[in-house]
This record gives C-alpha cells, structure tokens and sequence, in this order.
C-alpha cells in the first residue's frame, strides 16, 4: 500500500514538473505503468500522453440504458446487460481452451466467452456477483453469447454521475484480455483529463476564426468528445475537432503553395509563336475540347507568370492529356526551351515518342526517344544534341533523369502517371536546370475532388472530363463463366469486321509463379477458341524481357495480331484504336481504379466498343457492387468517389506520400462541406497574412512548426 502510494505521488510529482505534460509517457499514467505500457504502445500506437487524449471513442453508451435478455434478437448488434454471474468454468484443453460464464437477468440468461486471457478473466470475476456487461451479440447453436465482452462490477448509482454517455475505445483482444478493453482506456482517459487545464490544451485557432463559426474552445472539445453530457455536446466538440484536422491541412497545404507562388522563380514563356501556331491551325488533327483549351490558357498563364509552373493534370482515359502534353511543349520550343516527358516504361515512351514525331513531321521541331536499350551510338548522338541545343524534345524513361543526361536549356518538363516515380527520381528533374523548368505532372487515374483538396492541395491542378468528339462511351456488361463460349462468339464476330480484342488476366501476386502458369493455362484456352493459322495471338507479361514484350505488342499495334492475352502490364497509356473489346478474366480480383483504367484501353478510335467483365459466379458483395457501379458509369471521377467510399482515402492516395491524410475524425468521404469551410477560411486567413506572424496567429504558426517542422514546399509533387 505504501509503495503505491509513494509511486502515485512520484508519477503526479514526475507530471507536473514536465513543461508540457501531454508529452509524458504513457507508462507514468495512474493505472498504466511499464507493463500495461509496453502493450498500448504495441497494440495502439499510444507512446503518450497526448497519444491517449487522441485516441477517440468510436461510440458512447447510454449508461442508463439496460437491455433485457429476452429482447435480444438476431438484428440486435450491441448490447448492455445488468445481472448476475450464476456460473463460470474452463471448457475444453490447450488451444481449444476457453472461459464460459452465465449471466443472468430477470428475463434470462446469456453467454460470456473468452478464448484469451482466461487466467486473469477468470480471477477477476465472481459467481454470485453483479456485472455490467457490454458487447457485441452473436449466436452459437442457438443460444445468445457474446464473445470477449467488456464487464465490470454493477455500480447501482451509475445514473448519479454527471455524464451518462460513457465512451467505448477501439481495443485489440491481446488489450481486453488484460483489463485494457475499451471501457478501461475510458477510465484512464478520464483520470488523463482530470489532471489537464486550459493551458494544457491551448486554443490554437485564431479568435476571428472561432467566433465567426460558433466553435467550441479546444480544451471543451476534446473534454466532451470523451465525456459529453448529451449527444449535442459531443457533436459541437466532434465537429469543433473535424474543422481542426481540415483547417490545419488545408493551412498547410496553403502555405506550401503561398511560398511557392511568391518565391519560385520561373522561366518566362514571353509569346506564343509559329511552332504553335503553325501546329494548331495546319496540323492538328481534331478540334480541342473546351476542357483542353481551358488547361491550356492555364498553362499558358503559367509559363509567363514569372513564376515556377507545378501543376498537377488529371485527365480521364482518353481525355487528350497527351495533345495538351504537345501544345505546351511546342509553346517551350517557341520560347527557345528544350522539353522532356519522364514515362513510366518503355512501352509507353516509345508510344508517345511514335505519336509526337508523328504528329510534327511537318513542322520544324526535333524530337529523341531515351530509354534503357537505346544502343550506345544513338544515346551519344541524343546527348550532344541535347547539350548543344538542337533537340527540341525529349521523351524517354527514367533514363532521362541519369546524371549523364545534361539538357542546354530545359524549360519544360512533363511526368506522365506521375504516382510510377519516386520523389526523388522526379526531383532529379529540378537540378537538369539553372532555373527550374515548369513542371506538369499527369495521371489517367481520377481523384476525388475532396482528396485532391487535401492531398494535393499544395499544387494547381487541372481537370479533364471531357472526351474529345466522335468517341463514344465504351458499353461495358458483366458476365459470368458460364457464358464464356458466347463471350467468346462475340470477339470473333468483332475479328470478322477486322477489328482487335485485348484478354487480360488478374496478376494476384501471391506467387509469381502461380500468377505466369494461371496466364499460360488462360492464354492456351483462349487458343483453343481461336486456333492458328486462321486467327494469331500476342502475349504481354511482366516476366518477359523488354525485347519481347515490346515485339508483341507491336504486332499487335501493327494488326499481325488479332488478340493480345496480357496481364495488367498494359493497364496505362497503350493505344490501339482498332481494338474495340477488352475482356478482363477474374473481373472481381481487381479494384475499381484498375478495371476503370483497363476498360480505357478500348473506345479510343471512333468505332463502338465493349469492356465485359468476366466473373466467377460466387461474388461478395463488395465485388458485386463494383462490378455494378462499372456497368453503371463511364465517368472516372464518379469512379473514383466510389472507390474512396469503398476502400477508403489512404488505399487510393499512393500517389502522395505526405501523411496529409492520416486524420483521427474527419472522414473525406463524409465531411465534404467541413473540408470546403476549412479550405476557404484557410485560404482567407493566409490572403491577409501569409507567414501567419500576426500577434493572434503566432499560436496556431507554432502548432505547425511543431507538428510538421519548418514549412517547405516539395518542388516536384
């Protein structure tokens, strides 16, 4: 007793004397110590103090709420059931091993089960005694149970205590087998605040700000987001504590792009000459969409600004990103600049290099290919052309970005499925030279407007969602094995008419083997419907060698082929305009941005075509939901607000790694109209003051500099 006593007081002593005590560690909390610490800091995340005031409830019970036993039904999830435990014992051995106990109220009895921590479980509770149990409602062979409820001894005056709603906290079973289920990191949490003041949690928002949206002050919040004393309180402080995480992103976001804007020096595009001109009027081969035009005054704007260009391009399949991609890198060589496009892989670069040269061949404009198995002769002949000046235009892979590679005078750079390249590969750009070129980063993959607020916030970006004329939205149906002869009837009634299907397989990567001979296996059943002579094949696979692959695919640009058999390695930028179908095998193995993506490979000539998603007929229901929303819509950008419904921001966000979505409350999918009002008080506060020095700003500047470190923008996003 004395020694627990002497530890309480050298913990509050230890505490206290920390400047700031939400910093200390979780193991000098009263009730925690080394071993319980050791635990929350494996299975939550909890280091500190702070840790723990930030680990929120998911949900509050309605302490005077008790169920009866009899009401329980197969709908019923949670339950909170007041009663007496009239049995307890150990049944069966070693693993098979668990802790059954009865309890019963005045309307029956249920079942209390537990497979770990029986020992401590089973010590800790009494028969005959009173307990609060809660948990959630399962049935074994009939009988109502719940399996590793929260439970504690009966408090008959639990209605006297101020705050009815008690806070239930996400746990692990490895927690809740050692007395730290969710009800117990309630109690902690309780003692944590009972130990805080206002200075400890400052207001870190600006007054003009919390006035004008009725803000609860932040000690108030995370007080009554734990303990609220009724649901409107806990929804003041939950929507005070949103607006918080969205603000603060957004702030940042802001300042990245303020600093930017106001000390990036950039080249200055002066004019639009006759490269352009020329191009545009004599040789362009269709008309721009208004959304093509209107990027391009963007980008236009840009150039001649003074000031750096890092925009962001997100551009639908087939929307012409690659035309906008042209235009400005011909208004770059009107101004005497050199420009380059980083793509992902060779295929993709010899394709763009194929369709620029293509398109220019009959105005005055130099354009070079630069990948990996460019023969020594010819990248020696690049490299002088690019150092003295004489090549216009570079398309190549990560290749261009090899230290070797030295431009004359790059004003221009474009970075195409900019999520393909690491952060450091694409800033090697930056340094090709004096003055860093504009940059314009695109990606076929549609981002959610919420998530393109948050996570690329920091760049101007560009949308295109416009098909330019004479395509036709691709028609896409689900089918499952059964029907495969007629799906396959189909594709050769397509070959008949001269046109080309693509047949590809899921790449499950659990085995790189498994994945080859499932394709191999595919690959010889889709022979067995269209034997040779009559009809020939390509093959596309992540395990052939460059030459290889790049051969087949090239007979299948050249129509040698009638059907290409892939997997997923043709899923961006190839362009075959005479296939008109894409099959996609095991439809329901893949997401819904990568479906979206495949299906884009078809519909890119004028002639209609057809993406059939081929299932087994055992679906889930999340896979039957995307198949639906496939069949539903063409638009990717509805595609992708679907997607984040589905799988949540952080899974389709790979394309920026800055942790500008790791929030505890605010939810994308659901906050739209919070992320709107933060985004536009952000940017009003950062329009009067933009390094935040003002007097009523100076807090809020600290709490960014603590939590982020010194504000610095990433030069390529």
């Amino acid at each position: 007793m004395a020694l627990s006593i002497a530890l309480f007081l050298f913990q509050t002593i230890f505490i206290r004397s920390l400047a700031d005590i939400l910093s200390s560690p979780i193991e000098y909390l009263k009730g925690v110590g080394p071993y319980r610490g050791d635990l929350l800091k494996k299975e939550l995340n909890i280091f500190t103090f702070k840790d723990l005031l930030q680990h929120f409830p998911y949900r509050h019970v309605d302490k005077t709420k008790i169920n009866l036993i009899r009401e329980i039904t197969p709908d019923t999830e949670y339950v909170q059931i007041a009663g007496k435990l009239i049995s307890i014992e150990i049944i069966g051995e070693k693993r098979a091993k668990r802790l059954v106990a009865e309890l019963r109220d005045t309307s029956g009895v249920i079942e209390l089960v537990w497979f770990q921590g029986i020992s401590w479980i089973q010590k800790s509770l009494q028969t005959g005694s009173d307990y609060l149990v809660y948990g959630k409602i399962s049935f074994f062979q009939g009988n109502k149970q719940i399996t590793h409820p929260e439970i504690e001894p009966l408090n008959q005056n639990i209605t006297n205590d101020k705050f009815i709603l008690e806070p239930v906290y996400p746990s692990t079973e490895k927690l809740k087998a050692k007395g730290l289920g969710g009800r117990q990191l309630g109690k902690l949490t309780r003692f944590l605040l009972s130990l805080l003041t206002e200075k400890d949690i400052p207001e870190i928002l600006p007054d003009s700000v919390t006035h004008q949206l009725k803000l609860l002050s932040r000690f108030n919040a995370f007080t009554s987001i734990h303990f609220p004393e009724n649901m409107e309180s806990y929804n003041h402080a939950l929507n005070r504590l949103k607006f918080e995480e969205l603000f603060i992103a957004q702030l940042r976001v802001g300042m990245i792009k303020s600093q930017r804007h106001r000390y990036s020096k950039g080249i200055v595009f002066s004019q639009v000459g006759d490269l352009f001109n020329t191009f545009y009027s004599k040789y362009l081969p269709f008309e721009l969409t208004g959304a093509q035009k209107k990027v391009l005054k963007e980008i236009r704007k840009d150039t001649a600004s003074g000031r750096q260009m890092n925009r962001l391009l997100q551009g639908d399949v087939g929307s012409g990103k690659t035309a906008v991609a042209l235009l400005s890198m011909l208004l770059a060589a009107d101004n005497g600049y050199q420009s380059c496009l980083l793509s992902p892989t060779e295929i993709l670069a010899r394709q763009h290099y194929d369709h620029f040269s293509e398109m220019t061949k009959d105005i005055s404009l130099t354009v070079a290919l630069l990948t990996g198995s460019t023969k020594s002769k010819e990248r020696k002949k690049i490299l002088d052309q690019l150092a003295n000046g004489s090549l216009d235009i570079l398309i190549g892979t990560h290749a261009i970005i090899e230290d070797t590679v030295q431009f004359s005078n790059l004003g221009f750079a474009v970075i195409d499925e900019q999520h393909r390249f690491g952060v450091a590969q694409r800033a090697k750009l930056w340094n090709k030279s004096t003055i860093p070129p504009h940059i314009l980063v695109m990606t076929a993959t549609p981002i959610p407007r919420t998530l393109a607020m948050t996570a690329y916030g920091d760049l101007d970006y560009s949308v295109m969602n416009e098909l330019p004329p004479g395509r036709q939205p691709v028609r896409t149906v689900h089918r499952y094995e059964d029907k495969r002869s007629q799906v396959m009837d189909f594709i050769r009634a397509e070959i008949l008419k001269g046109k080309q299907a693509y047949i590809i397989f899921p790449l499950i990567e659990e085995s790189e083997k498994l994945d080859y001979e499932n394709l191999m296996k595919g690959y010889e059943n889709v022979k067995a419907y269209f034997p040779e002579p009559k009809y020939w094949m390509s093959m596309v696979h992540g395990r052939q060698t460059n030459v290889v692959r790049e051969t087949n695919m090239q007979r299948f640009l050249n129509k040698d082929t009638q059907i290409m058999v892939a997997t997923t390695v043709i899923e961006v930028g190839v362009n075959v305009p005479n296939a008109t179908v894409m099959v996609i095998e095991s439809a329901e193995k893949f997401g819904l941005s990568q479906l979206h993506q495949l299906r884009g490979r078809v519909g890119r000539g004028n002639d209609k075509s057809f993406c059939i998603l081929l299932t087994s007929v055992k679906l889930n229901n999340e896979a039957r939901e995307r198949l639906k929303i496939m069949c539903a819509t063409t638009d990717g950008f509805k595609i992708a607000e679907k997607d984040m419904e589905i799988r949540g921001p952080g899974d389709i966000a790979g394309t920026k790694q800055s942790g500008m979505l790791d929030f505890k409350l605010a939810d994308l999918i659901c906050d739209g109209h919070w992320l709107d009002l933060a985004a536009k008080m952000a940017s009003r506060l950062l329009d009067t003051d933009p390094e935040l020095n003002a007097t009523e700003n100076l807090t809020l500047k600290n709490h960014l500099l603590l939590q982020y470190g010194k504000t610095q923008w990433s030069k390529i996003s």
